[in-house]
């Protein structure tokens, strides 16, 4: 059965249909195999400190054996049904743009789930789903997509993980992560996106199908399809939207952590210029005050100056800035509950409520914080107005917009949605909100907020996303080797700029972060598009960018390969705003018929001629890594591979497993880094 757009094509069986897309099938539906469930379930949802037990109560899933298929003139509209149990429509039609759309609904007021299996191959691999830090290629398992906390040890089989569950249900799970996305890409070259915002889980588990579950009596698909992966990402990126270019100075040198105060910055700042470290900012998370707790060093949630800590904090900004050093400080969406912005919050009525009314406040780890109601225009522009009075006019060229993923479900909003269905979309709507007040000051390019949490709609409005709060270990799941499938798998969710902490956060259970650690870290960070340290939640007991000479001469030194790759980074931001190829990018995006490289998910493309591949294992002096056929040169030797094979080269402190392309343009430029490794 033809529709008016000859890609789209529906087949008629004598017990069901079969629907194609571009010469892929999407859909095949039997009565002894139906494509679509709808139940009945409640959800069961309880946060604690942003970690979240999910339980589904269900009461019955139906398989909707029967259906009719009726053409339209875009399409086909499908009435599913069991008996007279249960009924529902998918409505499928193409639009101008050439996507295809399949839009469902349950037709009983009822039933509040929906299952749709879209038809698979065995052979497939499948990419995105946001930020995953354990797997990049998701066949295989389940991904719940529910934005929280990402957990500390990831690995329910590390004894880490097993600490942190004991102590506050805080151990986490492989898909645990604070941007979680409802977008996949698969090997046949299509892209599939949901556009709602409630709980999901894409069950990647079956060799011939796909099952996406929604907790919601609707659902829209959106699917493209293109010749190549990076045609796909330009498809998928027009539609999600596209970060803007970085400000230029993030390409001067790393952005310090420090916490302490104005006089502990001038003396971080002024040690490790001395020692040769290019700098381009100091971060100060601190800037509004100190709470101490038994976490650690948390900040205050009052986003005001405190100039009992940061003497002259404003004169010394702006001295800095004429020395090319920006000031950086630190936000989030809650304020503390014993402070003055909260008290102001409420009695305007900005804060969300309780279903008594009452304003709802959070415990976020020994202390109380309100939830500013975005969905309020009169709290949103007030808290708008505040970032710009706060931050802005302070002179910060940045800061840490934290947070996004702590909403609780049963909070009541302004807009009138339930919580449940707005959590997923709350991190989104934070980004928008800062992305607004750089807009309109004017500041957009010159100004540089990151964030951890995001959901659909952060490709547009985030500027810079961080990994998180990776541990201050060597684990796979949660601490330096977790930040490049982060990466990758956002990547190709539609975000193409990341970085990390450069030595991880979290420093628990007897962590403490190791010198080596702090140095593979900056290793990896030099190729990235942005560096920047963090102290950890327990300053004390990490390893510091500053604890000896050594390690102010590693920085040194990896700072000046950053510097000197700034023309190329820059080149390769400016493409991801232009087109949507991400910054670090898996190798079957210019390497598609290599099937070797669709399992690679700890070494990544840093834009198109470097080949990275970091050291994450503890006392390694050498390292194995799979080079695609093509001319490539050992940046820091200049030894000469044809590719196709593993290699094991020397991977020395100082010097990751880099490759370039021997025929790039910029050969030039990559090869002065020997120069550097030679110093």
């Amino acid at each position: 059965m033809a529709s008016q757009y000859p890609e789209l094509k529906m087949i008629t069986l004598d017990d069901g249909f079969e629907l194609s897309f571009q010469e892929r099938l999407i859909l095949r539906h039997t009565r002894h195999a139906p494509c679509l469930w709808i139940g009945t379930g409640t959800a069961d949802i309880e946060m604690f400190r942003g970690n979240f037990s999910i339980k589904d109560r269900l009461n019955e899933k139906i398989a909707l054996t029967d259906v009719t298929v009726m053409p339209q003139p875009s399409g086909w509209t499908l009435r599913f049904s069991r008996g007279d149990t249960a009924h529902a429509a998918l409505d499928i039609s193409r639009d101008d743009g050439g996507c295809l759309s399949l839009k469902l609904h349950n037709e009983h007021p009822g039933h509040n789930r929906i299952w749709l299996r879209l038809a698979a191959m065995p052979a497939d691999h499948i990419y995105g789903c946001g930020e995953q830090f354990s797997y990049f290629d998701l066949r295989g398992k389940p991904f719940p997509l529910w934005t929280s906390e990402q957990g500390v040890g990831r690995n329910k089989s590390s004894y880490v993980t097993w600490q942190a569950d004991c102590k506050e249900n805080a151990g986490g799970d492989y898909y645990w992560t604070f941007f979680p996305q409802p977008t996949f890409v698969s090997t046949q070259k299509y892209y599939c996106h949901v556009e709602n915002s409630g709980y999901m889980n894409f069950d990647f588990s079956d060799p011939d199908f796909h099952e996406l579950a929604f907790w919601e009596d609707n659902a829209t698909l959106r699917i493209e399809c293109a010749a190549t992966y990076i045609g796909l990402l330009e498809k998928l990126t027009a539609r999600l939207g596209r970060q803007p270019e970085l400000p230029d100075w993030v390409y001067d040198g790393v952005t310090l952590g420090v916490q302490g105060g104005t006089d502990v910055c001038q003396h971080k700042l002024d040690t490790l210029r001395q020692g040769g470290v290019k700098v381009n900012g100091l971060w100060t998370q601190d800037w509004s005050g100190i709470r101490m707790t038994s976490f650690g060093k948390r900040v205050m949630w009052n986003w005001e100056w405190n100039s009992e800590l940061y003497p002259q904090l404003d004169e010394r900004i702006a001295q800095w800035k004429q020395e090319g050093v920006q000031f950086l400080s630190y936000i989030n969406p809650y304020l503390a509950s014993d402070r003055a912005l909260c008290e102001e919050a409420a009695r305007h009525g900005y804060l969300t409520k309780d279903a008594q009314g009452k304003d709802y406040h959070v415990e976020f780890g020994e202390f109380y914080a309100g939830v500013i109601d975005l969905t309020n225009p009169e709290a949103y522009d007030w808290y708008k107005a505040l970032i710009k009075k706060n931050l802005i006019d302070l002179g910060c060229s940045g800061w840490m917009a934290d947070f996004g993923e702590y909403l609780p479900t049963d909070t009541f909003l302004h807009n009138g949605v339930s919580a449940e269905i707005m959590h997923n979309a709350w991190p989104a709507l934070w980004a928008k909100c800062n992305y607004e007040a750089l807009e309109e000051t004017g500041q957009l390019g010159e100004t540089l907020f990151f964030m951890r949490a995001g959901y659909t709609g952060s490709q547009k409005h985030s500027l810079m996303m961080w990994a998180g709060d990776q541990n201050v270990d060597w684990s796979l799941d949660d601490g330096l080797a977790s930040v490049i499938p982060a990466a990758l798998s956002l990547a190709m969710s539609g975000h193409g700029l990341h970085h990390s902490d450069i030595g991880g956060y979290t420093t628990l259970f007897e962590m403490k972060r190791s010198k080596e650690l702090l140095l593979r870290w900056c290793d990896f960070s030099a190729f990235t598009p942005m560096m920047r340290t963090h102290e950890g939640n327990r300053p004390g007991d990490n390893w510091q960018f500053d604890s000896d000479a050594e390690t102010i001469a590693h920085f040194a030194r990896m700072t000046t390969v950053f510097t000197t790759l700034k023309p190329y980074i820059k080149q390769a931001v400016a493409q991801n705003a232009r087109s949507g190829l991400p910054v670090m990018r898996p190798l079957f995006l210019h390497y598609e018929n290599d099937a070797h490289t669709y399992d690679l998910k700890y070494q990544y493309l840093f834009g198109r001629d470097l080949l990275v591949a970091p050291v994450y294992e503890q006392g390694r002096s050498d390292w194995t890594l799979y080079l695609p056929q093509d001319a490539w040169i050992n940046a820091w030797t200049g030894e000469c591979h044809s590719g196709g094979e593993n290699v094991t080269v020397a991977a020395p402190l100082g010097q990751p497993p880099v490759f370039y392309r021997a025929n790039s343009e910029w050969q030039p430029l990559f090869a002065s880094l020997r120069q550097i490794a030679a110093q």
